[in-house]
């Protein structure tokens, strides 16, 4: 499981002219999954963002978690995270698990993130999605699962 954790001051994402997902100040996550990613992993990745300290406290150091700011989080299906490049100029996603393995996968992520008490807020999983968002800091990560 890969997801690129962004802080962000406002993000929302639109599926056909419509916005599906908004919030202020939080996180933004783009969530890969790969065919050996497990119920496990989820609970991983979704507890370590939870507990993420990359905001800011009182004397301007990265010292908070979003669990402890009240922020929320936009969470959009990202199966490209998966994407090989290294090999010619078209990328290969056989690394990207299925859509009927990565749709539950996904879900229960959003959901133990809601379990730990966070707000998420969710793109349309295998729709186009526009995905607007103002990075705060700029703050981007990288959060991978052990396996």
């Amino acid at each position: 499981m890969r997801v690129v954790v962004q802080r962000a001051k406002n993000a929302s994402v639109t599926v056909n002219g419509e916005v599906v997902g908004q919030i202020e100040k939080g996180l933004v996550l783009l969530v890969g999954l790969t065919h050996t990613d497990t119920e496990e992993d989820v609970n991983y990745v979704a507890e370590k963002i939870a507990g993420l300290r990359i905001f800011e406290d009182v004397g301007g150091k990265m010292n908070l978690s979003l669990m402890e700011t009240g922020g929320s989080i936009l969470s959009v299906s990202q199966f490209t995270l998966y994407g090989d490049t290294r090999k010619g100029r078209r990328p290969s996603f056989v690394d990207a698990a299925r859509p009927e393995q990565a749709e539950p996968l996904y879900q229960l992520f959003n959901e133990k993130l809601r379990g730990l008490g966070l707000v998420v807020e969710t793109g349309i999983f295998g729709s186009m999605m526009e995905v607007s968002l103002i990075n705060d800091g700029p703050v981007t990560l990288i959060v991978e699962s052990r396996s």
